[in-house]
């Protein structure tokens, strides 16, 4: 009963429709930040969504728009500021949409963001989460230049070759010459490859009319090893000048470790297409953490934020509880990075991932490492954990990382018929996170731990990890 009012009292829009109109101005005090880092204030028991108002903050507001049962509005007037409000060192935050939290002091944002794991789980459970451990955020000592990879959408403003983010809920395209949370080589490859396409007069993909040719430029950098990638998406094969291009690069930059063109002819917003070309250097770049070496291809996911990446797989591997017996699945594994980062408390692992690509550097990556009771296959973990269960093979500990979308339903059924004991769970998404965890809780599993971590400090998004067990 006590949950079921917590939630009335986060969610009353779900009790009325919405009596606000666009244009409508009315006072309001902003309660918290809202999933995607909006102030949430409610209007006569309605809830009012308010990009940039903060926790705290007494506003004169502006209905935009109204969806349903919530309304969304802007800041007509600052009428009371939050002590945690400061000024934004980057010079596009307010267009570009890439963060939504530079404003906001960063105590500030681990403080809400574990109150975002909290309505999540007000929202779609009805769990106790005052019973169960619960902990406070974990951020960085540092919050900036945490970026290790960069996807920057290619355009043309008068002509001129841009390259960066499109605006939020637009498709302008924001010029973004140097990104305060990207790893700075990440920076000055961006900037080299936009002015030689101007230099080159390469042309950039207009996604409307469907021409030209340079669609995004993509880099990644490793942390410890220094190495780095440029991708080159493009909406044909055939690039204009493209011998020219990938001589200049290795001219303006001479320790470029990988060029590489990926093409995607699709319309889609879908950065990578399916094939990939090289055109100097080594296929992949080293990363390394802590004595773990990685080999990345181009489209191989690897974590964006390797310093905290450390932290989020300590507290999977403190989660999991390994004693060297387990039998342990990585399912979404792709590079092998969390598996391999547990290897030696396990007796066994196995790991699937659907991208053929991640398996072969996953098996080359345990390889590399010694691990040798380790299998990598291609394919997903509803389809091999029922084999492997007819073989007689029964997972302990089954660690997931999805997605956005979560898990899904075909594996939480599987899950719930397989039964291991432990289910680690690492999410990006706290709403799909408490909806899969309410639904392995209603088959038999008990909620232990909730623990979020700051992954992309700056912005709205909150990792978290989560341990399961059978009851």
């Amino acid at each position: 009963m006590k949950q079921q009012q917590k939630k009335k009292r986060a969610y009353p829009q779900q009790e009325q429709q919405i009596a606000v109109a666009p244009g409508q101005r009315f006072p309001l005090t902003i309660k918290r930040l809202g999933i995607d880092g909006e102030g949430v204030g409610f209007f006569k028991r309605q809830v009012v969504f308010v990009p940039g108002a903060l926790p705290g903050e007494e506003i004169v507001c502006e209905v935009t728009k109204t969806k349903g049962k919530f309304a969304e509005g802007r800041i007509v007037k600052l009428r009371k500021s939050s002590e945690e409000r400061i000024a934004p060192p980057c010079p596009v935050f307010d267009a570009c949409g890439g963060c939504q939290l530079q404003h906001f002091t960063y105590n500030g944002q681990l403080r809400e963001k574990k109150d975002i794991v909290r309505q999540a789980f007000e929202r779609y459970t009805k769990l106790d989460l005052d019973s169960l451990d619960f902990r406070d955020t974990i951020g960085m000592e540092e919050p900036w230049n945490y970026r290790n990879k960069s996807q920057m959408q290619v355009g043309s403003d008068n002509g001129k070759v841009i390259a960066g983010l499109y605006s939020i809920n637009t498709h302008q395209l924001i010029d973004i010459p140097d990104c305060a949370v990207q790893h700075p080589q990440t920076n000055k490859v961006t900037n080299v490859v936009k002015q030689l396409a101007n230099d080159l007069n390469i042309p950039p993909y207009n996604e409307r009319k469907r021409t030209g040719v340079l669609r995004t430029i993509v880099t990644r950098v490793g942390f410890e090893s220094g190495e780095y990638q440029v991708v080159l998406v493009t909406a044909t094969k055939t690039v204009p000048k493209l011998e020219l291009l990938v001589e200049e690069i290795k001219r303006r930059l001479p320790d470029v470790t990988s060029i590489m063109q990926n093409i995607q002819p699709k319309k889609t917003s879908l950065v990578f297409g399916e094939e990939t070309l090289p055109l100097y250097g080594k296929e992949k770049i080293e990363e390394r953490m802590s004595d773990f070496r990685f080999d990345l291809s181009p489209r191989a996911f690897f974590q964006l934020n390797p310093i905290q990446t450390k932290k989020l797989y300590d507290k999977v591997k403190e989660a999991a509880r390994l004693t060297g017996k387990e039998k342990v699945v990585d399912a979404y594994c792709g590079v092998g990075t969390i598996g391999l980062w547990l290897a030696d408390g396990a007796g066994e692992l196995r790991g699937m991932d659907v991208i053929e690509e991640a398996i072969q550097d996953a098996r080359k990556n345990a390889e590399a490492h010694g691990v040798r009771h380790a299998l990598y296959v291609t394919g997903k973990a509803e389809t091999w954990l029922p084999k492997w269960e007819k073989q007689g093979w029964h997972p302990d500990v089954v660690i997931v990382d999805p997605p956005r979308t979560g898990l899904d339903r075909s594996l939480i059924d599987t899950l719930l018929r397989v039964k291991p004991e432990r289910i680690v769970y690492v999410s990006c998404n706290p709403s799909t996170l408490a909806k899969n965890v309410n639904d392995l809780t209603a088959g038999g599993y008990e909620l232990k731990l909730l623990q979020p971590v700051d992954m992309f400090p700056h912005t709205a998004h909150v990792e978290c990890v989560v341990l399961i067990e059978r009851r």
